[in-house]
């Protein structure tokens, strides 16, 4: 389990759960076995938990929950050719170099190329010819995807395409007749109300915890796109990308992350809403990649102060401290200063609540925004527009045109087209296969394929579509360019 985000709550980490960390152990000392312990106030919590709960002064009995869900759960286990450069480790150092055996004297290691790691997650059938569902960050830059099923067959899976701004990833097994679990609704989920996880912690397959629901719509640093549902459930490293099931065995959520200061559980867990998740997959599945909506706005919490300098009668909405130039905020006369109160008539009462929405729409989608500026009610028309994603190409996975080619790209932002005076062109993030041995390396600017100027991803995977062999890549890199060719065939 390695932290991700350092937060502020007094030293805690933001820890992704599970094979977000690839062979890394976690020592915990002394194990030490505690007896869990209820208190009859606690089992009284059960009272209108639903129609199925139990009755008041007995708790849940799990069981059916888990026979009726457990078997589409599975556990995935992930390989990836990883070059150690971190910065820890210090730089590689080739064998005729002198200083290679200076350090091999000494028995301090030098680790060289492409380096097999392993990591394990979890994941849930929702579909009968084998579409699975778990986190992007357990599957993403695998090399080989393994699945095990509760019946204890295995198959090799394929990664259909992962959405690193959600977390969310779908793989596929070539397997048909599979239990799958029952889709549950976010929405109607309460607080207080029982919930359960099922994964393999640790590598536990298919260990069961339970928990409550803590909050809902929660906002976590860097992933404030998604409204997660915050739980008490224990979930280690090993449940990422298992199912989150409330009280009547449906699925409401993806466990995702938990906060820790060891690493480990500490009452802190962190699931992605199933509806989301499924709208993710749904696009993934047509698409190969997810299209988020994007105002172009930095907004921030409104608290009681803020409330009282703008004349709101409580702290709610989401202020906007800033407006992008040319962003679809910017179009539609979104201002500095300006609180956004709602979103198509539903209310906004936290950051949360419009990062969501706003990444739930598809671009050229047009939405009214209820604002308060400088003491009075407005409301805004706003077309949307489309945020890029951190990586909208993925090197290697499955037997896309990417795949073949080897790359990670991303078109180039504005400010960066200005800094390297050019139009257009995809930057390049990470390379792997045919692109690494043809020598493209991170940073470099792809700007045409074959002659013609590639200015979006698709424009890119079209080229590498239709070449037979060779692929000619114009590549603009420290302020150069020059041509690579690279063998796709």
């Amino acid at each position: 389990m390695t932290p991700v985000t350092k937060g502020r709550l007094q030293g805690v980490a933001l820890a992704l759960v599970a094979a977000g960390v690839i062979g890394t152990s976690v020592d915990f000392g002394e194990h030490v076995a505690v007896p869990a312990l209820m208190s009859h106030a606690h089992a009284a919590m059960t009272e209108a938990v639903g129609a199925r709960a139990p009755a008041v002064g007995s708790l849940p009995n799990f069981s059916a929950i888990v026979q009726q869900s457990g078997p589409a759960v599975v556990n995935i286990s992930v390989t990836q050719d990883r070059a150690k450069v971190l910065a820890q480790e210090g730089p590689q150092i080739a064998p005729d170099d002198p200083m290679f055996e200076f350090f091999r004297h000494f028995g301090i290691p030098m680790p060289q190329g492409k380096i097999p790691t392993h990591g394990q997650g979890s994941g849930f059938i929702v579909s009968q010819d084998g579409y699975i569902l778990t986190n992007a960050h357990v599957v993403d830059e695998a090399s080989e995807v393994t699945v095990k099923l509760t019946d204890r067959r295995e198959f090799k899976a394929k990664v259909v395409g992962v959405d690193p701004l959600t977390d969310v990833a779908v793989i596929k097994i070539d397997a048909h007749d599979l239990p799958v679990v029952t889709i549950g609704r976010p929405e109607g989920l309460n607080v207080g109300a029982w919930v359960v996880a099922i994964g393999s912690p640790f590598g536990f397959e298919n260990s069961v915890t339970a928990g409550i629901v803590s909050a809902k719509s929660r906002t976590l640093p860097n992933d404030s796109r998604v409204p997660f549902i915050q739980t008490d459930v224990a979930v280690n490293p090993g449940n990422s990308g298992g199912p989150l099931l409330d009280l009547n065995g449906n699925v409401v959520g993806i466990n995702s992350q938990i906060y820790s200061r060891t690493g480990g559980y500490m009452g802190l867990s962190f699931a992605i809403p199933i509806d989301i998740a499924m709208k993710v997959k749904d696009e993934l599945v047509k698409y190969g990649k997810v299209s988020h909506g994007r105002l172009g706005v930095s907004i921030q919490e409104v608290n009681q102060a803020l409330a009282d300098s703008f004349g709101l009668d409580s702290p709610h909405g989401a202020l906007v401290s800033s407006v992008e130039p040319d962003s679809p905020a910017a179009k539609a006369g979104l201002k500095t200063g300006d609180v956004i109160l709602s979103m198509d008539g539903k209310p906004i009462e936290r950051i949360g609540d419009l990062t969501a929405r706003v990444a739930a729409r598809k671009p050229g989608d047009h939405s009214t925004l209820g604002i308060w500026r400088k003491g009075d009610e407005q409301s805004v028309d706003v077309t949307i527009g489309e945020m890029q994603s951190e990586k909208v190409a993925l090197a290697g996975k499955g037997g896309s045109e990417h795949a073949k080619l080897g790359v990670v790209v991303r078109p180039l932002a504005s400010d960066e087209r200005k800094a390297a005076k050019v139009d257009g062109g995809l930057v390049v993030e990470d390379v792997n296969g045919a692109a690494e041995r043809a020598g493209l390396q991170p940073g470099d600017i792809i700007l045409s394929a074959n002659g013609d100027p590639v200015k979006s991803v698709e424009a890119l995977r079209a080229k590498v579509a239709k070449a037979k062999k060779n692929v000619a890549l114009l590549v603009q890199r420290d302020g150069n360019r020059l041509f690579i060719p690279v063998q796709v065939g």
